[in-house]
């Protein structure tokens, strides 16, 4: 017979459980709010941040069992989660105030690079955390039109005013203390007629790209997701040189010569001190709406085993669906939420990518925030 539960007794354990967002234990960061026990019921109160958001229902049923487990005799057991504000800090010489920035790219054009960073953005955000995207493909954007986006930035107090994008809202209710925040958008898009090519080398890239990070008011973020061009070109080392990025998502579909592309954009970031958070196979597979019948036009699952082969995480796969493609052609990318099918995929991604970053941070805990001076 187990003994009955004691509030200390309570506290001390779900104090042991790490912060999904600094990887480090909650009893250690304040965290554990509130927390009473009897022999019949135990109630703890545990404070998340919204860059977590994602990780809110899962941390709450580790936290549960973990309870059970501990005192199998108790029949009522309720872990209730609030939000706790951490503000992130100012990150590199441009002081970007962003807690996680994320780069996806690609080894090649047309493989739904930029439709990917858009649909993670979109879902980080549904989830209720705070984002911002930018898109530095400087000589092929597309996120604008993607997000149904368009019209120069206004200018304040000498600072890019970036336009917003409504996420809209999840099929399920939030959480009580998360909400579904407007994204900032920047891009060179927004600055650029339509049909007009940029020509530019490298070191005009180097100071539109740190501009556009260092200028815009981003307001603070939980994550920054920017949308690389594709190829192995010098962007990559221009954002490794004015911040510290938490990662980069390469994006590919099925068949060999995309696989091998993605494996060059794979090494760049690598040699460029940039981990690889992990890699998303798109246009997987069709499904005919007709027979229900699948064809793996491009092949079949070459990116989960080039995931495999270099021991880099596999975030899942998307398969050719017209929605997805109807709403980028109308710029209603935030659309593919509304569909259920593209939803499953693309939410499994998200789920996989931020749970993939607490794992780290659970491995080795990011510096601790530091006040502004």
């Amino acid at each position: 017979m187990s003994a009955a539960p004691t509030t200390e007794a309570v506290r001390g354990l779900v104090a042991e459980f790490n912060d999904p967002e600094s990887g480090r234990p909650l009893g250690d960061l304040g965290q554990v709010l509130a927390s009473d026990a009897s022999p019949d019921r135990i109630a703890v109160t545990v404070g998340l941040t919204s860059h977590a958001a994602l990780l809110w229902k899962q941390t709450r049923g580790r936290i549960e069992e973990r309870l059970r487990t501990a005192f199998p005799g108790v029949a009522d057991v309720s872990v209730t989660i609030a939000t706790h504000d951490r503000p992130p800090a100012k990150l590199g010489q441009i002081g970007l105030e962003a807690k996680s920035v994320i780069a996806v790219g690609s080894g090649k054009g047309g493989v739904g690079k930029s439709t990917m960073a858009v649909s993670i953005a979109i879902g980080l955000a549904r989830a209720g955390s705070r984002v911002g995207i930018l898109d530095a493909d400087v000589y092929g954007p597309s996120v604008p039109h993607l997000v149904g986006l368009e019209g120069r930035p206004g200018i304040q107090d000498g600072r890019i005013v970036p336009q917003q994008l409504d996420p809209g809202q999840p099929a399920e209710p939030l959480p009580e203390g998360l909400a579904v925040q407007p994204m900032p958008v920047m891009s060179m898009g927004f600055m650029v007629p339509p049909g007009e090519a940029v020509v530019w080398r490298g070191p005009m890239l180097h100071g539109a790209i740190t501009q556009m990070l260092r200028d815009t008011l981003w307001g603070p973020l939980d994550y920054l997701i920017i949308d690389m061009p594709p190829g192995t070109g010098d962007i990559a080392l221009t954002l490794s040189q004015v911040l510290p990025l938490s990662g980069a998502v390469v994006v590919c579909t099925p068949q060999d010569v995309a696989l091998l592309d993605a494996t060059k954009a794979i090494a760049m970031f690598q040699k460029v001190n940039i981990p690889v958070l992990g890699m998303v196979e798109n246009m997987s597979f069709f499904v005919c709406p007709d027979t229900g019948k699948r064809y793996d036009i491009f092949g079949t699952g070459g990116a989960e085993r080039t995931a495999k082969e270099l021991d880099i995480p596999f975030l899942g796969e998307v398969p050719i669906q017209i929605p997805i493609r109807e709403h980028g052609d109308a710029g209603k990318t935030a659309a593919n939420y509304d569909d259920p099918q593209a939803r499953s995929y693309l939410e499994s991604i998200c789920s996989r990518l931020v749970g993939g970053l607490a794992a780290r941070h659970a491995a080795a805990p990011p510096m601790p925030t530091l006040p502004t001076l």
